[in-house]
């Protein structure tokens, strides 16, 4: 009888996997519009002209297929290597279209200067968005799905609030001296090589895999890392091919609404750029990860304040053949203030690797109210409360600062760990 089940379970599982592979396919059909159609534009072949609206909707969508993509590849790469290291390289390529309008600003800002500011007003605004509205957002997910009152963001993020912490310490001398330099520069990018050097030493992943991540997995080692490669690669171009017009098409309908345009390069450019981290959080909170899409977005949050900014002066010095440090006007030096206040606030809570109900909300409710009083005396205000809170929290959980080291210690040392999932809440 058992001889008879053998062949009925393989042809159940290549009728699964032939679905899944369709899925995959599918997915990857709705991703292709976007580099096709850029391609067609830089060689000048025939394409289609597109309202802002069509093309934000069209490029849009392109992002989150390119989202589920990366989300299906990096599960089963977590498997293969550090599920830290995995996700971390996730969220850069998530955030490439940030790094595409930053450095774009910073590049040119020789010849015009006034793009310095728009360099910096979009990474600010790129960085209070992932903290003040993803953050909230991703646990709002997680409560919707699970009840809990509180999140456990996992161990494996121990390390990346460190880093966080220190690059956050040090943004804070940039207000001082109003200008970033390619002594930031050599600071920071090397704090982000640090980061990825120690995230690759953590384990892979255990657990079974479900969906498309499971086809994949059934493949051999080399298939299945040239399956992990293209994925990755395809979906890196799309999210790069689909970040500017996806941009532009909603600056575009900002602009028609009569919007500042500083404000839209800081608010609404960010709130496009940011999409692919966003969704593909969202994604694995749905799916029953919350964890893992705090990972996504503190790791996003580590590479964004250190390798981002770090590149700034880069570009700059580059584009203007000149080793003169990148000058920020008044309005931006409350700016980053305000946000290297957040930072902080965000990392005191996060110490504890758990966040409640009540200190998502806080998060949220700081961040929305900055809208409400937009004047640069304000934003110090805001930037004083943030630091104000940090300190009170470093000051009320104080215990778990020597936890968090040793959690970091143990992170880079052991040799397996568990799915970094749910359960994880009270």
């Amino acid at each position: 009888m058992s001889g008879h089940k053998e062949p009925q379970r393989t042809r159940v599982a290549e009728t699964g996997h032939a679905r899944r592979w369709l899925q995959i396919a599918a997915v990857a059909a709705l991703a292709a519009p976007a580099p096709v159609l850029r391609l067609l534009e830089l060689f000048g072949g025939p394409h289609p002209q597109l309202s802002s609206q069509a093309e934000s909707a069209l490029f849009g969508l392109c992002i989150f297929a390119a989202a589920i993509l990366l989300v299906w590849a990096a599960e089963v790469a977590e498997q293969l290597i550090s599920a830290t290291l995995a996700l971390a390289v996730l969220a850069i390529i998530a955030v490439l279209p940030e790094y595409a309008v930053d450095l774009y600003f910073a590049w040119t800002a020789p010849d015009n200067p006034e793009n310095a500011q728009f360099a910096l007003a979009n990474m600010t605004g790129a960085n209070r968005l992932l903290v003040g509205l993803a953050w909230p957002a991703i646990f709002l997910l997680f409560w919707l799905r699970h009840r809990k009152r509180s999140l456990a963001v996992g161990d494996q993020n121990a390390v990346g609030l460190i880093f966080l912490g220190i690059a956050t310490l040090y943004s804070f001398t940039i207000p001082l001296r109003q200008h970033i330099s390619l002594i930031d520069s050599a600071i920071l990018i090397s704090l982000f090589v640090t980061y990825l050097v120690l995230s690759s030493r953590s384990p892979p992943r255990e657990g079974e895999l479900f969906g498309p991540p499971r086809a994949i997995a059934a493949l051999p080692l080399k298939l299945r890392w040239g399956v992990i490669i293209g994925l990755f690669t395809f979906a890196a171009g799309t999210v790069i091919a689909a970040a500017e017009p996806f941009a532009e098409g909603l600056v575009d309908s900002g602009r028609s609404l009569g919007i500042e345009e500083f404000l839209l390069v800081q608010w609404v450019a960010p709130l496009a750029s940011e999409a692919p981290e966003f969704i593909l959080a969202a994604m694995l909170a749905l799916r029953g990860r919350a964890a893992a899409g705090m990972t996504i977005l503190i790791s996003s949050k580590v590479n964004q304040w250190t390798l981002l900014v770090g590149s700034l002066p880069i570009a700059f010095s580059i584009s203007g053949t000149s080793l003169s440090p990148m000058e920020i006007d008044g309005r931006q030096v409350a700016e980053v203030f305000l946000t290297a206040g957040q930072s902080l606030f965000a990392v005191a809570i996060l110490m504890s690797l758990s966040i409640d109900r009540w200190e998502a909300a806080l998060i949220f409710v700081l961040f929305s109210a900055q809208f409400v009083f937009p004047s640069q005396e304000v934003r110090y205000g805001f930037g004083i409360t943030y630091i104000v809170l940090a300190f009170g929290w470093l000051l009320a959980e104080r215990r778990f600062v020597p936890i968090l080291f040793q959690t970091a210690r143990r992170e880079l040392t052991q040799t397996s760990v568990a799915d970094p999932g749910e359960p994880g809440g009270t």
